[in-house]
């Protein structure tokens, strides 16, 4: 596994994150706590050190599993959570550290982020607990997630930010307009989210004949709507030429493009499945060259101007 420097801080963080979202339950398809306590360890043994969480993710459930399953390996680990809108008062911001650093089994955690922006408590105020938490070494870096650029300017005010977490693949690189510049030229990290796309970047909807449950979330959201999944055929096919012409899976070469983009610091990719987890730590040493890339950047420009038009 390779690593990366986050921002300004003094932490490194694994090129693939393991996220925990689905470890708590809650909207996906669900398997076990024991299967998720193996996942987590698994990719530990694999080489991922990161794990991005939220008090969010199953209330809590997330970061137990997580907690649990990483018991005796805390050093070796960078351990992210995330505390939610309705928390951002000051007094709130500290109550859910402190419940999450209990669920978490550690007395640090080592990015806490702001997992949505606030429409009611002000930015400096949510901040200014953030850098006492970072003070009294509760926590070692400071992120915010899902924050537009004028956002991330006005955080940028109250706290150092190490980090920010924005959804971003083939299918969503709206970060790429501003976001990504700001964070270049102001040495923040960018750790991706949904760098799959919620699954569908394996071309299991595609090609594998998978199907959404009508109480699946995924199924009202834009990419899943039957005239966006026929638009979205061709970028897969050209992830399937790429991934049969070096014996991959489709998900990995999608998880590699992300890699190969410059202010890509690490993705966020989230599995139930060891096998699956496997390949996409994998991703991280497949090479692609100039044709690929350029053939990957084309046709996602285009198919993401056909879904937005």
């Amino acid at each position: 596994m390779k690593f990366s420097p986050l921002g300004k801080s003094n932490i490194q963080v694994s090129r693939v994150t393991f996220g925990c979202w689905e470890l708590g339950g809650g909207p996906w398809e669900f398997t076990s706590d024991d299967n998720n306590m193996k996942a987590v360890q698994a990719a530990f043994d694999m080489g991922i050190t990161t794990f991005d969480t939220a008090e969010g993710y199953g209330s809590g459930h997330s970061e137990e599993i997580v907690g649990n399953a990483l018991q005796g390996k805390r050093e070796q680990c960078i351990l992210t959570t995330k505390v939610s809108r309705a928390n951002l008062a000051p007094a709130n911001v500290r109550r859910s550290a402190e419940a999450s650093l209990q669920r978490l089994k550690t007395d640090y955690i080592d990015i806490y982020y702001i997992h949505w922006p606030s429409f009611e408590v002000p930015v400096s105020e949510t901040l200014t607990e953030f850098n006492k938490l970072k003070e009294e070494g509760l926590i070692r870096a400071i992120g915010v997630s899902n924050f537009s650029v004028e956002q991330l300017e006005e955080a940028s005010l109250y706290a150092q930010i190490d980090v920010l977490q924005p959804e971003y693949s083939l299918l969503h690189r709206s970060i790429e307009q501003d976001i990504v510049p700001y964070c270049k030229k102001n040495n923040i990290a960018i750790m991706s989210y949904s760098s799959i796309a919620k699954g569908l970047l394996t071309g299991a909807f595609h090609l594998g004949g998978k199907k959404l449950d009508e109480n699946d979330f995924r199924s009202t959201r834009r990419l899943f709507l039957p005239d966006h999944l026929e638009k979205e055929e061709e970028l897969i096919m050209v992830l399937k030429d790429i991934a049969d012409s070096k014996g991959k899976a489709i998900s990995q070469i999608a998880i590699s493009w992300l890699l190969h983009q410059e202010a890509l610091t690490t993705a966020i990719v989230g599995s139930q499945s060891i096998k699956h987890m496997k390949e996409n730590i994998e991703a991280a040493d497949i090479e692609l060259n100039s044709d690929e890339l350029n053939a990957l950047d084309s046709v996602s420009k285009k198919v993401i101007a056909s879904i937005d038009a």
